[in-house]
């Protein structure tokens, strides 16, 4: 065992974390809906989700047979909502392919939808012991430091020196416990900011302490100009009910309930009210009575931003066109609590907020998840 592994195990041993709802475990179901979840999402973020779903669906069998429905709205707010949906069609293959028994094979495991090579590696490691190395972002910031590894790690020629560097590093025995140390280490001392370098454990032979080069390594993404978009998002009220229509499997939000959009200038929604009924009736065929802009929003992607126009437009009556199927009307406590996007949840709470009354305690539960 190197005595980077030695010192990681010791210190894992003596102040990692060990009271994670996964932990403690060796059901590799439990452990695989954990490290999907935790894919860029931070633990504390992850817990509530994490219990909810665990409760809603224990086994894989149970997972396999849900409702696409059920999954997508205990994932709301969550984000990358495509994890998701892979989750699901990853057990609907363990139940037709493997009769149900989460595969041992660390290759069977990265066959699985939406399980790369370190989460694979995480699960077999955790779960039946296997001598396998991970790389997520936290162990690629680790390896970086220490190891004055130069570049972005996320170019290919960086990568395939970090991965070689990980897989040198696995011992042969107490694999559980170096993982675990290594994601600690990542999540709780070698942080991307303000790192707890008094605390680290491999302080002392660390290649960027001792340059002063912790605040360089790794070395940032290129920079590029993030491109802004921008929609007009209709909160078509009839009563007490808001119009969602279904998003498409593929693309932003996929899967996803959403407020329908329409194509119009930014002008038009802020001064040409009649241009947005127009719009409006002539693509859901409902008498409106009036339309307001509501303050506009703004949603960050990983590539993308996207710049809401909100517009409540309150409505008398509906033909078929506003319900058809793919479109459903809901009450607007009942539409908050539904497999919806941030952004979208948040604007239908503040919608909730303005018209008084009390909502049920699902809709107080979605704040915590925005």
């Amino acid at each position: 065992m190197s005595d980077f592994a030695r010192r990681l195990v010791r210190w894992q041993a003596r102040a990692g974390r060990k009271d994670l709802p996964w932990q403690g475990t060796r059901d590799p179901y439990a452990i695989w809906v954990a490290e999907i979840m935790l894919q860029q999402t931070q633990v504390g973020t992850v817990i509530p989700y994490y219990q909810r779903f665990m409760q809603r669906f224990p086994d894989v069998a149970r997972l396999a047979a849900a409702a696409p429905d059920d999954v997508m709205r205990l994932w709301s707010g969550l984000g990358y909502y495509s994890r998701a949906r892979n989750l699901q069609l990853a057990a609907r293959a363990i139940v037709a392919r493997h009769g149900g028994r989460f595969p041992r094979a660390l290759a069977e495991i990265e066959r699985l939808p939406g399980i790369g090579r370190s989460t694979a590696a995480a699960i077999a490691s955790f779960a039946f012991g296997a001598r396998a190395a991970i790389l997520d972002g936290n162990v690629k910031r680790v390896l970086a430091r220490h190891f004055l590894v130069e570049g972005f790690p996320g170019e290919p020629a960086v990568e395939r020196k970090l991965w070689s560097l990980a897989e040198s590093l696995v011992p042969a025995r107490g694999v559980e416990a170096y993982i675990q140390g290594l994601m600690d280490l990542g999540a709780t001392r070698c942080t991307a900011q303000r790192p707890a370098c008094g605390r680290c454990p491999v302080r002392a032979t660390c290649g960027a302490h001792a340059a002063n080069r912790v605040s360089e390594l790794p070395a940032p993404r290129p920079r590029k100009r993030v491109p802004a978009r921008s929609t007009v998002m209709l909160v078509l009220r009839h009563g007490a009910d808001v119009l969602l229509e279904k998003r498409p499997v593929t693309g932003v939000w996929g899967g996803l309930w959403s407020l329908p959009e329409i194509a119009l200038a930014a002008d038009a929604v802020k001064d040409g009210r009649a241009d947005v009924q127009c719009a409006i009736v002539q693509r859901f065929g409902v008498q409106v009575r009036r339309v307001e802009p509501l303050a506009a929003m703004r949603h960050a992607f990983t590539h993308f931003t996207l710049d809401i126009r909100p517009v409540l437009a309150d409505v008398a009556a509906v033909d078929r066109r506003a319900g058809e199927r793919g479109a459903v009307w809901l009450p607007l406590a009942e539409a908050s609590g539904a497999a919806l996007p941030a952004p979208v949840k948040r604007l239908l709470l503040r919608l909730a907020a303005s018209t008084g009354g009390d909502q049920p305690s699902l809709l107080e539960e979605a704040v915590q998840d925005l």
